[in-house]
């Protein structure tokens, strides 16, 4: 199948990139960072999440950097809610899109939200609705769609069941997510075709980590069976802290060259990435994970 010809990408590296972040990234450069990436064209940029501050604390302050971001024409900047209680929150800043959040598998689902797929799909359900009748759209996220840490290999079968509940309760994408970053190319490939049995694959999205250096061409793979969507973080932040080991996200810098490489459109400017990359890095002060990132800036950027 042919390559797309665009593809959009969504930065989630304002939220999945800094929550595990040990030290708190102060407010400001929070906003900036937001900002910075939306200025580099990157078209969907993920905020924040409203969860609970005593599990997730660097996510504490997400109504503020919805309150105080300028919002850039035509970018959407998703939130991460589970339940009622974080949307209405999420709603009250201004939020446009949420996105709400299960695993394909049981032992993960109750280690990372206490509760079990069946459960919190119906936790969910209220949200989506809730959602769509604010006018407000939803994005879905399943994780562990090509390995778990408890549980190992994940069937294809187990991600189909929660993303057919997903968009069952209304959410315009979902973004399958390889949380551990254990995926091949062959693994990503059939999952892909079972899950795209029941959703076209211009509604999902892939969502993929770099544990075994795997991400690039598990994300090739996919993209050569209609997914044009993924999800990146600027610089490689990021995490898992249930997943021993596990890297952050493909770096958006990454997937951008490869991209660029194969003549695929984004709109993003990687100059100006590039230059979101130095700021978040040079804030926490550590060195961008991502390849492109060690090339262009250096390995020395955070001194």
């Amino acid at each position: 199948m042919k390559l797309p010809t665009h593809v959009r990408i969504v930065d989630v590296g304002p939220r999945d990139g800094l929550q595990n972040q040990s030290e708190i990234v102060p407010l400001d450069a929070k906003i900036k960072l937001v900002e910075m990436l939306a200025d580099a064209g990157v078209p969907s940029v993920e905020a924040g999440a409203f969860v609970s501050p005593k599990w997730v604390p660097q996510m504490a302050d997400t109504a503020d950097v919805m309150r105080k971001i300028t919002r850039k024409p035509g970018v959407s900047y998703p939130v991460l809610v589970p339940n009622m209680k974080g949307y209405e929150a999420a709603r009250d800043s201004g939020c446009e899109e949420v996105a709400i959040f299960g695993a394909a598998s049981e032992t993960f689902s109750e280690k990372n939200i206490n509760c079990s797929i069946a459960e919190s799909l119906n936790q969910f359900a209220p949200v989506a609705e809730a959602a769509i009748a604010d006018g407000i759209r939803v994005r879905g996220y399943i994780s562990c769609v090509l390995g778990c840490p408890y549980e190992g290999d994940v069937s294809p079968e187990a991600v189909v069941n929660v993303a057919r509940a997903l968009d069952g309760m209304g959410c315009y994408e979902v973004s399958l997510g390889d949380t551990i970053g254990t995926g091949t190319p062959g693994k990503a490939q059939d999952m892909i075709a079972a899950v795209a049995k029941d959703i076209p694959t211009d509604r999902l999205g892939a969502h993929f980590h770099n544990t075994y250096g795997q991400a690039l061409v598990n994300l090739l793979a996919v993209m050569q069976m209609g997914v044009a969507v993924i999800d990146t973080a600027v610089a490689g932040l990021g995490g898992c802290p249930y997943a021993k080991g596990a890297s952050g996200n493909v770096a958006t810098e990454d997937v951008l060259y490869m991209l660029d490489g194969l003549g695929i459109e984004t709109g993003i400017d990687m100059d100006k990435l590039l230059a979101a990359s130095r700021f978040i890095s040079t804030t926490i002060g550590r060195a961008p994970a991502s390849k492109v990132g060690l090339v262009k800036l250096g390995a020395d950027i955070t001194s």
